[in-house]
């Protein structure tokens, strides 16, 4: 017990120091970079490509307005405005050029230089988040199947299993955020990418809340809202920080982590102690959590700008969320079958 608790101190310690790693340079500082982006905004041309919707009148309009706006709303989403394109016709260049350099791919405006598909930034990303997505809901579904309509319920008919509710809101908070992500992930926008970081805040929240709850076997309600409290105060401010004061990206980061490591570190606890029968898959969860913790902080450039660290995450999770959901229902079978013979 000693031994895992050390090394779990350990990976608490490591996360931590691993933190100022999150300050990563951009190349939307390069002078070459702001150059092309400023020439190609006025001639509406990188190099031999050029766009239609960067064509300016005088007064700084469009000309003839945004000619994407007349085609069908499925095929509108994958256009671009001159800015966008500029930029991302730009970065194309300019690290073709630090390849021939022997440069090192560098990041632009917060995000590695991915090629798009179809006008989708990161396409393997956003299919691995559909696929997250599509998991979540087959798990919460079979739980819902689970303890509504193949485990014993009360007179009541309200479930045995006493962290049913929980669940149920930490399964619509995890396909939310799933959904916002594969959002995120096809268009960078400010409203998108302010979505998908509130929803990743809100989860990390519930889902902290959701370890105490359930490592420390809280049943009181009284005792719940006490748990529950702080950490939603603290969650709703930070989210109503980051859209209305400061979109603090760095900050954030830290904050996910920070919650990110409580959590892990509580499960962890909790499956050194107890005697559950399905503790093994808590174990196994929380070493792949840790995986894709530490590939969120040491991101590196995506191989032949497609896969990066952050979609190896997204790729990790996808077996780990279908092992979760299989220690819940166990979890639910386990305190079931104890209560009912408590009862008898």
């Amino acid at each position: 017990m000693a031994r895992r608790l050390r090394c779990i101190l350990f990976l608490a310690a490591l996360s931590a120091a691993l933190l100022p790693a999150l300050l990563a340079s951009s190349g939307d500082s390069d002078p070459v970079y702001r150059s092309c982006v400023e020439q190609c905004q006025k001639s509406g041309c990188v190099g031999e490509k050029c766009f239609q919707h960067c064509k300016f009148s005088s007064d700084g309009k469009p000309i003839d307005g945004p000619w994407y706006i007349e085609e069908p709303l499925y095929l509108r989403w994958k256009q671009w405005d001159c800015q966008t394109d500029c930029r991302y016709h730009c970065m194309l260049a300019r690290e073709e050029e630090r390849k021939k350099l022997g440069d090192k791919p560098v990041k632009y405006h917060g995000k590695w230089p991915f090629n798009r598909v179809y006008g989708i930034q990161e396409p393997v990303s956003v299919a691995l988040s559909a696929l997250n997505l599509a998991m979540q809901f087959q798990g919460w579904i079979s739980f819902f199947i689970l303890v509504y309509y193949k485990l014993p319920l009360r007179p009541t008919k309200k479930t045995y299993y006493e962290y049913t509710g929980v669940w149920h809101i930490w399964g619509i908070l995890s396909m939310n955020s799933w959904f916002w992500s594969a959002v995120f992930q096809s268009r960078d926008v400010e409203l998108t990418e302010k979505l998908d970081i509130s929803s990743a805040v809100a989860l990390l929240g519930f889902s902290l809340i959701l370890a105490i709850l359930r490592a420390f076997n809280v049943r009181d309600e009284a005792a719940r809202v006490m748990v529950c409290a702080p950490v939603i105060a603290f969650v709703t401010t930070h989210i109503l920080y980051l859209n209305f004061y400061k979109l603090d990206c760095g900050l954030n980061m830290k904050v996910c982590i920070a919650m990110g490591v409580l959590q892990l570190l509580t499960w962890a606890i909790w499956a050194g102690t107890t005697r559950h029968p399905s503790r093994w898959k808590l174990w196994v969860v929380v070493a792949g959590g840790s995986i894709t913790m530490l590939l969120e902080i040491y991101d590196f450039p995506p191989y032949r700008g497609f896969i990066d660290a952050h979609a190896i995450s997204n790729a990790i999770t996808i077996p780990l969320t279908y092992l979760w959901w299989s220690f819940v229902k166990d979890d639910a079978e386990f305190m079931t079958a104890a209560l009912l013979k408590k009862a008898k």
